[in-house]
Parts: structure tokens; sequence; C-alpha cells
């Protein structure tokens, strides 16, 4: 599916938060810039987060309220090996009333969960992403 701008890219993650089941995990793809925070923006509204959604690049995680379910946000960019962060990956994933979504998750393949949704999000042009869903 081609994505134009970054209400597209909104409105497809509020699209996810009504119809995946809680809990879930969501692990997701692309390169730097390719829109991953924006659908995880996309993704807390739809979840009733009502708090700002910003990346978790240099924090390695954030967790927010919604009234469908909690989010919890992971970027792994920055970490060759995640350490303790796998117990706290682990903890989140196993909570009944959240959604988790990993980012560069290529260190925590072993613990996500083999159902999980993955997102690739491909930069095509400045306005143009490429979205497919596994």
């Amino acid at each position: 599916m081609l994505i134009r701008s970054e209400s597209e890219m909104m409105a497809f993650g509020e699209r996810i938060a009504q119809t995946i089941e809680v809990p879930s995990t969501i692990e997701l793809l692309g390169d730097v810039g390719a829109g991953k925070t924006t659908f995880t923006r996309g993704l807390a509204k739809g979840l009733g987060v009502k708090e700002e959604i910003s990346s978790p690049s240099f924090t390695i995680s954030k967790s927010y309220h919604g009234e469908k379910a909690d989010l919890i946000h992971y970027d792994f960019y920055r970490l060759n090996d995640p350490g303790l962060m796998m117990e706290d990956l682990a903890e989140s994933i196993s909570d009944p009333n959240a959604i988790t979504v990993v980012e560069w998750a290529q260190s925590t393949q072993d613990i996500l969960p083999q159902n999980r949704k993955v997102i690739t999000i491909k930069y095509i042009d400045e306005n143009t992403r490429e979205v497919s869903e596994q």
C-alpha cells in the first residue's frame, strides 16, 4: 500500500489500533525517517492516548496510558546488546493491557512473539512510503 502523506500514515496507525487485539506486539521495520514514529502516533491516537508521542531513540522505551490499551514503545537503534532492556521488553510483551511497539528489533528477535504483527515502511520519496503488513 502506498501512503502519500504524514496524515495518511497517522490514519493508517489509527486503523490498526481499531482492529488490533490487546495484548499484541508490533515490530516496525524501516530506515531512519521512514515514518515509524508517525505510524506510532496514529496508533496511539487510535488507542486513546492523550499524551504527545515522541521517538524513544534516546530513552529506549516510553509508556503511555490509553483508553483502549496502554502503549509501550521501544527503539533499540542505539543498542547492539539490549541487556537488561530484554527483561523490560519481556514484561511489556506479557502485559495483558498493552500494545508493545518495537523498532530496530534485530537484537531482540528471540524474545518477540511469533504471532506479532510486522509492519515494513519503505521510503520512496519525501512524501511517499510503501507499507506492507505481515
